[in-house]
């Protein structure tokens, strides 16, 4: 989908950033962004995670042209944002947050409209590719006010890909969908990976990013913490868990306790997690812990750590 349009870089990189920083100058000096560097490969799905307030979205509309840099580079797509504005903003295509669109629009005339902004010749226009591609084209012709909320998420899809950019930004893009629906729109976003599109995806999803990216970096308080592959991001951890599930939530306080031996414990009605490390631990030790409890297991399960525990000790460190 891209190569038509856009040449890959050279160094392979869809998005550079150097020595990025972004100072707000209000009654005190607000420093968004604080020095910042990382590089986003071509072709990746690439993460950008952090709590509220870490500086993800000033970032993203950095990017995006929305906003201007105090200092530091960045490129995208090999080009230079002081020296090539224009260029490099249709570099890029966002999918914001929220669900802004004309209601009184079809499908079909929002990404025509979208077209003619972006001054793509109407013999380029590719409403009907963008259509199909997120299974839209029996809605072309509908109101939008009318499409599901499923369906008004790929249409914000397919309007930010109407003038082909090489690189798309999902900012929070399932916020607020239930679990069917959000996976779903997972397989939509892994579909325009596979054509060749870069994505850079915020999410507060921590499962989200483990399932989609394959590159992750963490910002807090306007600083990289961590910008690594997700692989080495979870191997951080040398952590397991192990998933209890009780015949009832009935759990004493000697329970508790005798399972506190073992590691850290979460306990939420009748499911109970805990937290331990296999290299000061042994299962052995662990199958004789929760033998002395009087619990009514239904099932247990082990498995290595999760994104959302490395993510909760990185934030908590810095």
């Amino acid at each position: 989908m891209t190569e038509k349009y856009w040449e890959v870089p050279h160094n392979q990189l869809a998005l550079q950033i150097e020595k990025l920083s972004k100072i707000y100058n209000d009654k005190v000096n607000n420093i968004a962004l604080d020095d910042i560097s990382l590089n986003v490969p071509v072709g990746s799905i690439f993460g950008l995670l952090g709590p509220n307030g870490a500086g993800k979205s000033t970032l993203i509309n950095i990017i995006s042209g929305a906003v201007i840099k105090t200092s530091g580079k960045v490129c995208i797509w090999g080009l230079d944002i002081d020296k090539y504005r224009k260029q490099s903003k249709l570099a890029v295509g966002v999918v914001p947050q929220e669900l802004n669109i004309d209601a009184f629009f079809t499908p079909k005339e929002t990404l025509n409209l979208h077209s003619g902004m972006f001054n793509v010749p109407k013999n380029n226009w590719r409403t009907d590719e963008l259509l199909k591609l997120m299974d839209l084209t029996d809605k072309a012709e509908i109101y939008s006010r009318k499409l599901s909320g499923g369906m008004r998420r790929r249409l914000l899809v397919a309007k930010a890909m109407v003038h082909s950019p090489p690189i798309i930004i999902l900012d929070e893009p399932t916020a607020g969908v239930d679990v069917e629906l959000r996976q779903k729109l997972w397989t939509y976003f892994k579909k325009l990976n596979e054509l060749g599109v870069t994505i850079i995806l915020t999410t507060h999803y921590l499962e989200e990013a483990e399932f989609l990216c394959d590159h992750i970096a963490i910002i807090n308080k306007g600083k990289i913490i961590a910008n690594e592959t997700k692989k080495s991001l979870l191997s951080k951890s040398s952590q397991k868990v192990i998933f209890i599930t009780l015949t009832n939530d009935r759990i004493t306080e000697k329970d508790k306790n005798c399972l506190k031996n073992i590691g850290n414990v979460k306990i939420l009605k009748n499911k109970v997690e805990i937290y331990f490390d296999p290299k000061h631990t042994s299962m052995n030790k662990i199958i004789e812990t929760i033998y002395k409890t009087d619990l009514k297991i239904l099932d247990l399960s082990t498995k290595n750590v999760r994104l959302e525990e490395v993510f909760v000790n990185l934030i908590k460190d810095n």
